[in-house]
């Protein structure tokens, strides 16, 4: 295949965005993850109630990701921590890959706006079941943009030049039409059974089909109805989607969890991936560059915004600036509209041609070329190494390795008060034999338990000796900052066993050890 600059642009572009998506594993909540998915394959059941807390034990649980983390155990027991790392960036890097499909201007314009996108959802990459709900999210606008014909009529507004790229999707585009809608169905079904952002999926099929019920109160005259008509094919499509939802092991339950999620005050109160972002910092420039650059793009072509992607824009972009945890979904529906835009201002001022024009190349050009794509993925392969080198010292970084190491060791058992940020790794580390006071799944403890229990014995108020007698904790593990080790320190009936810079664990030396 001769590699002209276009294929080795596109090439590059994707080989450096699946090395930025390699990163070390951070997540408090991937721990949880691994121990659920552990307990499903090795139980071969599904949770119902909470097993790994002593205190809340039996506490209703809706294990609505329960796919996703037997998915991620299985990885995990086939190649470790490198092969999850590797899977979910290849994930991630899929996820914009459709994204680019949905782009014109392809490539250079299409590139920028994939960049500035990737760029705005970096913070929230990882290895952790919120990056399939984005491949499965950007999935779906892939598949109904070809369907209600934005994307091709994009595609015959540009250039000739560029246009005779886009005719080569033409027959998937007349396949759209009348099949690929239909595979939002298994997809949901899927989605339902990996993670509640399921409901993302519903959401974005209603705006479609609001838009074609405008389109055809638009029309003069309104054309009849029959089941092959777009809107008739879409409200079954839409009707179907919500009536699979209870396929998954929760049934009817996951109709009501992602709206329980998102009225949690818990949750959005201290879940930091829930706060809105602060732009003070670094990491959300680029979602301000986003958003910014797209409205700008709006306003300077002065092309028709269609009322299905005007709704899309401003309802993903409140849901993101209301809660980080939402910029990526904006960011999916953001970059292939200010291509759009960004590429029909370059069009009218002519210089469409110089950017969609692809020359022969020369056979010595095309030589250096495959030259320095080697070169690339040599670099890629040797950044994503380092990563994966890095993942045992950043995980000893990031969470009390040295301190459940001397737990282990010891072979505490009973319930342990710990911080809440590392609840997720003294599961995986430590259970069954020891359960955790509190761990990432917010949803499980509740509001009440959270900000009356957890939280105020954390600061160390007055009732907390009372709130670790109740629960019958014998071990303390938390970091030597936390305002409860103030208190601890002056209390007579716990020693010290063990101190690094990272973390204290303490035990109660009136009661009956449990080892």
């Amino acid at each position: 295949m001769m590699l002209t600059p276009r294929r080795l642009f596109i090439a590059i572009l994707f080989i450096a965005l699946f090395v930025m998506t390699a990163r070390e594993i951070a997540d408090p909540d991937f721990w949880w993850h691994l121990s659920t998915g552990k307990y499903i394959v090795e139980t071969r059941t599904v949770p119902r109630v909470d097993i790994f807390s002593g205190t809340v034990a039996s506490q209703p649980w809706v294990a609505h990701e329960w796919l996703s983390e037997v998915f991620s155990y299985a990885l995990f027991a086939l190649g470790s921590f490198p092969a999850l790392i590797l899977t979910f960036s290849a994930i991630i890097a899929l996820a914009f890959a459709f994204v680019y499909a949905r782009c014109v201007g392809k490539p250079y314009i299409a590139a920028f706006a994939l960049l500035l996108a990737a760029l705005a959802t970096a913070p929230t990459w990882g290895v952790r079941p919120q990056m399939i709900s984005l491949l499965l999210m950007s999935v779906f606008l892939w598949v109904l943009d070809r369907w209600t014909g934005i994307a091709s009529r994009a595609a015959a507004e540009q250039s000739p030049a560029t246009a005779a790229i886009a005719s080569s999707h033409k027959p998937l585009l007349a396949m759209t039409r009348s099949k690929l809608i239909w595979i939002l169905v298994p997809l949901m079904i899927l989605w339902v059974n990996l993670h509640s952002g399921y409901a993302l999926g519903l959401a974005v099929i209603a705006v479609y089909l609001f838009g074609e019920i405008v389109s055809r109160l638009a029309a003069r005259p309104s054309p009849p109805l029959t089941r092959h008509t777009p809107l008739v094919t879409l409200s079954l499509v839409f009707t179907v989607c919500l009536l699979v939802v209870p396929l998954n092991p929760n049934g009817a339950t996951m109709y009501a969890y992602p709206f329980e999620t998102l009225t949690s005050h818990a949750m959005q109160a201290y879940i930091q991936e829930w706060f809105s972002p602060d732009f003070h910092l670094i990491e959300f420039q680029p979602f301000a560059w986003l958003l910014l650059a797209t409205l700008a793009s709006l306003g300077l072509s002065g092309k028709r915004v269609p009322l299905t992607q005007t709704l899309l824009l401003i309802g993903t972009g409140y849901a993101g600036l209301r809660s980080a945890r939402n910029i990526p979904i904006f960011a999916l529906v953001a970059a292939p509209i200010l291509a759009e835009h960004l590429w029909h201002i370059i069009e009218t001022r002519g210089w469409a041609a110089a950017l969609a024009s692809d020359t022969p190349t020369p056979r010595r050009m095309a030589i250096l070329n495959w030259a320095i794509l080697v070169i690339a993925l040599l670099a890629g392969a040797a950044r994503v190494g380092m990563v994966l080198a890095n993942q045992n010292p950043t995980e000893r970084a990031k969470f009390p390795a040295a301190a459940v190491d001397f737990l282990q060791a010891q072979h505490v058992a009973g319930t342990i008060f710990n911080s809440y940020d590392w609840g997720g790794y003294l599961i995986w580390r430590l259970y069954p034999r020891a359960r955790v006071f509190i761990d990432g799944r917010a949803d499980v403890y509740g509001d009440a338990f959270i900000e009356q229990v957890y939280l105020p014995a954390y600061r160390g108020e007055a009732n907390w000796q009372s709130t670790l007698e109740r629960y019958n904790v014998g071990t303390i593990l938390i970091a030597p900052t936390a305002p409860l080790a103030a208190q601890v320190a002056r209390d007579p009936t716990w020693k010290r066993v063990y101190a690094d810079a990272q973390a204290l664990v303490l035990e109660k030396s009136n009661l009956e050890s449990s080892r």
